[in-house]
């Protein structure tokens, strides 16, 4: 009887052109891969930084497996916190200049915890969200059960109009992304955190495609211009490790500990994992030139598409979305690229709005000028493809 179901749901889900299959790679997940025996370079990945694979946060991993073993064994608060563990978070603390921090298995995690956990449909609080804010910030003010105002995409007065008539709540978390993961443009967070201040709401903001990327020392965009309240964060991009983090005063991060259940009720992250993000974070560090390389190449790629006629939105960043529309326009392209040896999958809904499919190209500080041009290239040839 269930596979009869699913069997029926598999199949409405591939009607509508939004079916997902897993495709698996050899070697590192850098910015070159091998699929079914052939090279491809790799324009999917979020290794902003090209840390992947990299032989200092390999050898950290070893001598970690050598101390702590490979597992976190068990929850944090059952006798899950290792020494490495409290390094690693006053190493991200410090690196985000804030009082504390608190490591989660995932980013999603991190995300989906912290804001469930701060807006509950108890405490008298309300989310007010950025509408194209990630899935997992969703998820958490979903999960939290506290009412969620949304406002236009980057709209400083629609935020505002939000938070006026939010007024009578007794916390307001005010959500948003500093890069936005699928459209590549920057939030405006200096007005935004003027904003919070000046209506008396918490600012909150996912720094995943931003750490290590921006900033000095790759510190991040919230704090550079603007003060942000919460600053949640991933270990699986730039840091090229896993795990998530959220960085705060004390007040937040012992409040987490004891009322998140993202983090409650999963085990540790592996202290191996703690090790290879630490040397990561020393690495990141001294990667202004690797920042600079990754800059640089995404203007030229922005500049490249626009002349030749696609649709980038408003990126700003190393994510350079190519907007179609159309989910089998958007298909097809993907494809033509996987023929010429170019891993750029198609974003199709509910990942994007409908109407919004597209290739995400992800830009890394492995990829070179003749990856961009070879790219460029194919994209110009298919330009003929209805739609584009």
């Amino acid at each position: 009887m269930l596979n009869e179901f699913l069997d029926e749901k598999i199949s409405q889900i591939d009607a509508q052109g939004l079916l997902r299959t897993l495709r698996f790679v050899l070697g590192v997940p850098s910015s070159r891969i091998v699929i079914d025996g052939k090279k491809f370079v790799n324009f999917s990945s979020n290794n902003y930084l090209d840390l992947a694979g990299n032989k200092e946060i390999n050898d950290a991993v070893k001598a970690a497996l050598d101390e702590y073993g490979a597992a976190g064994a068990s929850s944090r608060l059952v006798g899950g916190t290792l020494l490495i563990h409290k390094m690693l978070e006053e190493a991200v603390a410090s690196f985000k200049n804030k009082e504390s921090a608190l490591l989660f298995p995932s980013g999603y995690q991190a995300n989906a915890g912290v804001i469930s956990a701060l807006a509950s449909k108890t405490d008298n609080a309300c989310v007010i969200m950025d509408k194209l804010n990630h899935a997992s910030l969703w998820d958490g003010a979903k999960l939290g059960g506290a009412r969620i105002f949304i406002y236009e995409h980057c709209d400083m007065y629609s935020f505002e109009k939000i938070l006026k008539r939010t007024k009578d709540y007794k916390l307001k978390l005010a959500v948003s992304e500093s890069v936005f993961s699928m459209d590549g443009d920057i939030a405006p967070l200096s007005d935004f955190s003027k904003l919070c201040a000046q209506y008396g709401a918490v600012s909150v903001v996912d720094e995943a495609h931003s750490t290590g990327v921006f900033g000095k020392e790759g510190r991040g965009l919230a704090g550079v211009d603007a003060q942000i309240d919460v600053i949640i964060g991933t270990l699986s991009k730039a840091f090229a490790a896993q795990g998530g983090f959220v960085c705060g005063s004390s007040q937040l991060v012992n409040y987490l500990i004891n009322k998140s259940r993202a983090f409650i009720y999963t085990t540790a992250v592996s202290p191996a994992i703690c090790a290879a993000a630490l040397k990561a974070l020393e690495i990141i560090k001294k990667s202004d030139d690797q920042r600079i390389l990754l800059s640089v190449n995404a203007k030229y790629l922005r500049e490249k598409l626009s002349a030749l006629g696609f649709n980038c939105g408003k990126s700003q960043t190393q994510i350079v979305p190519i907007i179609t529309g159309d989910i089998k326009t958007t298909e097809t392209l993907s494809k033509k690229l996987f023929e010429n040896f170019i891993l750029a999958p198609a974003i199709k809904p509910p990942t994007v709005p409908d109407g919004q499919a597209r290739i995400r190209i992800s830009l890394t500080a492995g990829h070179t000028r003749a990856d961009i041009e070879n790219l460029t290239a194919v994209l110009e040839k298919e330009k003929c493809i209805k739609s584009l």
